[in-house]
């Protein structure tokens, strides 16, 4: 391999144990060459040798939500180009078993890194501890403490830019469905909410804001109660996709159409979000970016910097349209 690539063998060693500062030209021949010999490391070998599992671990809360899918689906793909593995951990983060449960995983499985997803992202002892136990982590979604790297996106601004795109339609009357109350992101996105209606000189309706949990079920019930009053709202922004496919669901049981007689905003641009019909104006966060920029930032970047900021895009499809 060191020859087809033109390169020295401790050259080779270091790129395929995926060290820092190796010029990206002479990473790429040697990866390059790796391919074409089909070269496929013993993992076994490599953690004799290096004093590394070559597993990243994902501590999540319990959840079968698009949002979870997208980071894993991103993260098993660069792992997989980065020689590592991706170990998926489910915890309840209500338990106060909790920290025992991260103390336990990193013991036996030992990860060269950790990622975190909200909640736990939010969680200010898991992460101590972790960072006491000198495991790399990466918080998704945070920017709220001195431990770890950090991926955010400005959710309060791209909540407000949704919900200007519904005022833009002509709304007055737009309801909420908030997020799950243990999810920082979730009050970043009613503020967002707040933050469009003040401009816009449109006074809040407490009745026309209801408690959502990240999930379709909820979404419905919020629906009902929403499209249920004397006077109910024209429009609605969902904290996320699955709830806003919820209102939808509840204004077709209720015989409303949609868009034109109820726009519906959601919130990740999740597959899910292309599929249903009429489609869903949504909030774009790069999914399988994130989970790939997780991995990167554990396992490739050696001095990687602290907050790494995920654009947003406002996606405009069928389900909202102008006021009747």
């Amino acid at each position: 391999m060191a020859e087809l690539a033109g390169v020295s063998i401790k050259t080779v060693s270091r790129v395929l144990n995926n060290e820092p500062h190796v010029r990206p030209t002479t990473r790429e021949r040697v990866e390059s060459a790796a391919r074409k010999l089909g070269y496929q490391p013993s993992q076994a070998a490599r953690r004799l040798a290096g004093n590394k599992s070559f597993l990243v671990a994902h501590l999540y809360q319990a959840s079968d939500s698009a949002y979870i899918g997208g980071i894993q689906s991103g993260a098993i793909r660069r792992c997989r180009e980065l020689g590592y593995h991706l170990v998926v951990e489910s915890l309840d983060a209500h338990s106060g078993e909790l920290p025992g449960m991260v103390e336990r995983i990193i013991s036996v499985l030992a990860p060269d890194g950790i990622i975190l997803t909200p909640p736990l992202s939010d969680d200010r002892e898991v992460v101590d501890l972790i960072g006491r136990r000198g495991v790399r982590v990466v918080q998704v979604g945070s920017m709220e403490h001195e431990h770890g790297l950090q991926i955010f996106m400005r959710d309060r601004a791209a909540a407000t830019a949704i919900t200007e795109h519904l005022i833009s339609l002509g709304h007055r009357r737009i309801g909420m469905v908030r997020g799950h109350p243990q999810h920082r992101g979730a009050a970043l996105r009613f503020d967002g909410f707040l933050d469009a209606l003040t401009a816009a000189d449109i006074e809040l309706r407490p009745h026309y804001v209801t408690q959502g949990y990240f999930d379709v079920q909820s979404g419905i019930e919020a629906g009902r109660a929403m499209l249920s009053l004397a006077s109910p709202p024209t429009a609605v922004f969902a904290a996320n996709d699955e709830m806003a496919l919820g209102v939808m669901i509840a204004a077709r049981d209720l015989g409303i159409d949609v868009p034109r007689g109820l726009s519906i905003a959601g919130f990740d641009d999740t597959p899910m979000s292309r599929l249903i019909w009429p489609s869903l104006t949504t909030i774009h966060q790069p999914l399988l970016d994130i989970g790939a920029l997780a991995v990167e930032l554990l396992v490739r970047r050696s001095e990687p910097e602290l907050l790494e900021e995920i654009p947003f895009t406002l996606q405009i499809r069928a389900s909202t349209a102008q006021v009747s």
